[in-house]
């Protein structure tokens, strides 16, 4: 069977925006998650003072397909290594320092990866490899994301700009068109900048995608599709978004892979010619012959 977990993140992050019956079933789970797995619907109801039903709604919300999938994330964590997310010190070994970023990044990118709703994203990579022209919009750390996501997509041949400026992202979305994907990127989901470019395309015929942290946020809120990256929160050296900016690219590649196999012959055709062109960059420019 796959091993999946995420269930502790997602639990911790959705608990204070459940409603009452739901919260207390979560907290329940995060303060006793051993106990918790191998309980039914109707015992965990039992346990945590609700109902059976307070449980399959607490799923409903978490987006999972049932109990039966909670408890298996659940114990997928339980299973896992602790990671170790302390920040740097002064005068820490560089090895050291090594060993805690790279672990912090793998972690983040296994836990956006089972954190990956599958129905979302196929309607996602089909919205894409559709779509007559895709906006991709970020500020910060996310303009970085929203940057890579347009070459990417550019290089096989997709109608495609980014913007990182709230004015002129709005004056290409306020015209978008039935065909046009509009990409918002927000690690928080609350930045105003990306929240308003979502709102004007939703008045358009385009689509919409967020990118941001899972759970309920505005940005994911004003999307027709959501997709999610781990929750977890950065150190304060790390506060540069340094392992959430590597969970964005992930879900980037994700989209990028999935679109070039829709059309694999055509778009592989698109790789290898701007490929062709990068290496021929390099060449030195043969000058004009005059007559």
């Amino acid at each position: 069977m796959e091993k999946i977990n995420a269930g502790l993140i997602m639990l911790s992050e959705m608990r204070e925006k459940l409603p009452p019956s739901e919260k207390k079933v979560a907290s329940f789970i995060l303060e006793h998650p051993t106990q918790a797995i191998k309980m039914t619907a109707v015992e965990l109801g039992e346990a945590s003072q609700t109902s059976s039903a307070a449980v399959i709604r607490l799923c409903k919300s978490l987006h999972v397909s049932g109990v039966q999938e909670l408890k298996l994330r659940i114990a997928g964590d339980l299973q896992r290594n602790n990671t170790d997310d302390r920040d740097i010190e002064a005068n820490e070994p560089l090895q050291s320092i090594v060993e805690k970023v790279t672990l912090q990044s793998s972690e983040i990118l296994t836990q956006t990866a089972n954190l990956i709703d599958k129905a979302e994203l196929e309607r996602a990579v089909s919205a894409l490899a559709k779509a007559r022209r895709i906006i991709f919009f970020g500020v910060g750390a996310s303009g970085i994301t929203a940057m890579d996501a347009d070459q990417k997509f550019l290089r096989i041949n997709k109608h495609s700009k980014v913007f990182m400026d709230l004015h002129l992202g709005a004056t290409a979305v306020v015209n978008a068109q039935e065909g046009d994907v509009v990409v918002g990127i927000s690690f928080s989901g609350e930045t105003h900048e990306v929240a308003k470019i979502l709102e004007i395309a939703g008045q358009t015929p385009a689509t919409t995608i967020s990118l941001t942290r899972y759970g309920n946020s505005l940005v994911s809120s004003l999307a027709d599709i959501c997709l999610y990256v781990s929750p977890n929160v950065e150190a304060t050296f790390r506060s540069g978004a340094t392992s959430s900016r590597l969970a964005q690219l992930l879900v980037i590649d994700i989209l990028f892979m999935g679109v070039v196999t829709s059309a694999y012959n055509q778009t592989i055709d698109y790789l290898d010619e701007t490929r062709t062109v990068i290496q021929g960059l390099h060449k030195k420019v043969a000058k004009r012959k005059i007559k």
